[in-house]
């Protein structure tokens, strides 16, 4: 591609050239003509006789005019032509160069026209035109990037507005209960003061996220990386949560090698495979088994979490990451996360130079994580 381009350019410098050197060649041609014809008095007689013709005087008379007049000034003349024939020259060249960038201008402003039409200039401008094109759908695409980013902005605060408002609500309520009714049975304040402190550290645990996350998007995070014994990880995060596979009946099964190592921050990743194995927990069908697979390549680690559970639509995929986004819209901001688990995974994948990815098929849930091997 690079190539074809070079050589549509070089093709546009050849017409240039070759329209500049047959303009030059045209005006030397004609001064030539005029150095043949006048100084070589080849054009004497027509002058003889045109003088003659229409000025009615006599051969004799109409000779000495030319003689004295025409031919006697001849060098004048003869730089009066050349000067003519240059300007005629410059005039035709700037016409010409200016015709291309009139095509440019007319380019540039239909690169601010609000329409899909592709720019078309001349053939001999393609080099051109393929680049006006591109600019204007590069525009076109942060435009659309623009109004997504706007977008996904105000449904963040939404959505983070709602999910805030659900404890809160609760909180709120049960104080004003506790206030209304100070004679209220012990066990019963008890259970309300429980309730409302529950609500109060799941209100904090969002905000904290939220934060969090937004820590993450503005680079304000920092990594300390050292070498991890990530089959060590892994059993150890499997069992820390087995109180969250329990109720459900859920089983992790590792299938990796005992020496594998990775270079990463071991607060983060453990973050990451916590989020992902909580994930896990939540959506697959019960008394079923989570697989975590792990394997080196030549330049990265690659990580597979795989569950089973309902399939997730290829639309709900490409949002799996999104801020706030639940692929269950029946869960509430109490039973099921905040939304911002898997978000703050793959910021935190990023931030290490890796990428995340899910897919789902035949009721098979995958997470892989790829992460670079270290320099």
């Amino acid at each position: 591609m690079k190539t074809d381009r070079k050589d549509e350019y070089l093709a546009f410098q050849s017409k240039l050239i070759r329209r500049a050197c047959i303009n030059a060649v045209t005006s030397a041609a004609v001064v030539v003509g005029l150095y043949l014809f006048v100084w070589k008095q080849r054009m004497g007689d027509w002058i003889v006789w045109l003088l003659e013709t229409l000025f009615k005087m006599g051969h004799e008379d109409a000779f000495y005019y030319y003689s004295d007049h025409f031919r006697g000034n001849k060098e004048i003349f003869f730089a009066a032509a050349v000067l003519l024939i240059f300007t005629v020259l410059l005039v035709r060249i700037f016409r010409w160069v200016t015709g291309y960038f009139s095509e440019v201008n007319q380019g540039i402003e239909a690169l601010l026209a609000d329409d899909e039409n592709q720019i078309q200039l001349s053939p001999e401008m393609l080099p051109f035109e393929r680049k006006l094109n591109t600019v204007k759908r590069t525009l076109a695409e942060r435009k659309a990037e623009t109004a997504l980013a706007e977008q996904r902005k105000d449904e963040l605060v939404m959505y983070l507005a709602h999910d805030i408002r659900t404890p809160l609500t609760s909180v709120i309520g049960y104080l004003n209960l506790l206030e209304e009714e100070p004679d209220m049975p012990a066990e019963q304040r008890a259970k309300r003061v429980h309730i409302a402190l529950e609500k109060a550290y799941r209100l904090e645990t969002m905000i904290n996220e939220f934060f969090e996350i937004t820590r993450y998007n503005s680079q304000q995070i920092t990594l300390s990386k050292e070498t991890i014994d990530l089959y060590y990880m892994l059993v150890q995060l499997s069992d820390e949560l087995s109180p969250v596979f329990a109720p459900r009946g859920n089983t992790v099964a590792l299938h990796l090698a005992e020496d594998l190592t990775v270079e990463a921050d071991p607060e983060k990743l453990a973050r990451v495979f916590s989020n992902i194995l909580k994930n896990a927990a939540s959506y697959s069908y019960p008394h079923t088994e989570i697989t975590i697979s792990a394997e080196k390549s030549e330049h990265e680690v690659i990580i597979q979490f795989q569950n089973s559970g309902e399939d997730i639509p290829s639309e709900a995929l490409a949002a799996l990451f999104d801020k706030f986004y639940r692929a269950d819209k029946s869960r509430s901001s109490d039973t099921g996360g905040t939304g911002l688990g898997l978000a703050i995974a793959k910021e935190i994948v990023v931030l290490h130079g890796g990428a995340i990815s899910a897919s789902s098929k035949n009721h098979v849930v995958t997470f892989t994580i790829s992460l670079p091997l270290a320099n």
